[in-house]
């Protein structure tokens, strides 16, 4: 009987560690999703203070202390994970199984090899952390509004950034022809693209200055027409999401076979693989 009772046991368990640590549709699930967001923001600043100097001299034991803290907690999340799907290597082969495998080798690098210049830079992959809030934006429907609209605007922001693109071109050969002998900076075509993309994009570094009536005459217009260039891709996002908040939201269920998302709210089985959710 307890044979047969341990491998049900098991399914049921590794379900609630599945929904806990890949969905966001129980409390439980929002509560980890929170609590693994804290975690990686103290984990960088903790990584950010220690790359001070002054700190580090003076709370170099206790940055030391936390981050062992933080390596245990990653790794038994990244264990928990590999046990709660059904294919582990598929989890442990992607992106953010990568992500995660890579944000906590440093620390334990550190145990057989001795502080270097070589191991400090293999120690900044502990920033890697930071990625791995990407993949906690999936409990906050918004967040899935949000890309879904960029992704149908795709297309739209292509042919905008590729005139884009063209445009600056013409007017920056067009900045060499007027400023090119005025001694202004515009001393050949790519270096007036440079300043064309800083003026149209409304930047305006200002290490390179139109001298001469034409030529600022020029530029007022393309710093005017940097405004209508920073709303035209705002409005595309915009009108995408007005049009999906029409529809049903995805919900944040992940296959356990092949951990894919973006499923409606009623999916009974993964639209990707066929497993059932």
């Amino acid at each position: 009987m307890k044979r047969t009772e341990r491998p049900k046991n098991w399914a049921a368990w590794r379900e609630r560690l599945h929904v806990i640590i890949f969905e966001a549709d129980t409390l439980a699930g929002k509560t980890f999703d929170v609590l693994l967001l804290i975690a990686i923001f103290c984990s960088v600043l903790a990584v950010s203070l220690e790359s001070v100097q002054e700190y580090q001299k003076d709370y170099g034991t206790l940055f030391y202390v936390l981050e062992w803290v933080f390596t245990i907690f990653f790794s038994l999340e990244y264990i928990l994970r590999i046990m709660a799907v059904y294919q582990a290597r598929r989890y442990v082969f992607s992106f953010f199984g990568i992500i995660d495998l890579l944000s906590i080798l440093p620390t334990y690098l550190g145990l057989f090899f001795p502080i270097s210049g070589g191991l400090l830079t293999v120690r900044a992959l502990r920033l890697i952390r930071i990625f791995r809030i990407f993949k906690l934006g999936g409990f906050l429907n918004e967040g899935n509004l949000l890309l879904g609209a960029l992704y149908r605007s795709r297309a739209k922001i292509t042919v905008f950034l590729s005139f884009i693109s063209l445009l600056v071109v013409v007017l920056g050969s067009l900045m060499y022809l007027i400023e090119g002998q005025a001694d202004s900076g515009f001393t050949s075509i790519p270096r007036s693209i440079y300043w064309a993309i800083v003026t149209l994009t409304t930047v305006g570094y200002g290490d390179i200055a139109p001298a001469t009536p034409l030529g600022q005459f020029v530029a007022a217009l393309i710093m005017i027409l940097g405004y209508g260039v920073i709303a035209v891709p705002t409005g595309m996002v915009t009108a995408e999401i007005i049009q999906q908040e029409k529809g049903a939201a995805p919900s944040t269920q992940v296959c356990k076979a092949c951990l894919k998302e973006g499923h409606a709210q009623d999916a009974i089985y993964c639209k990707y693989c066929g497993e059932e959710l």
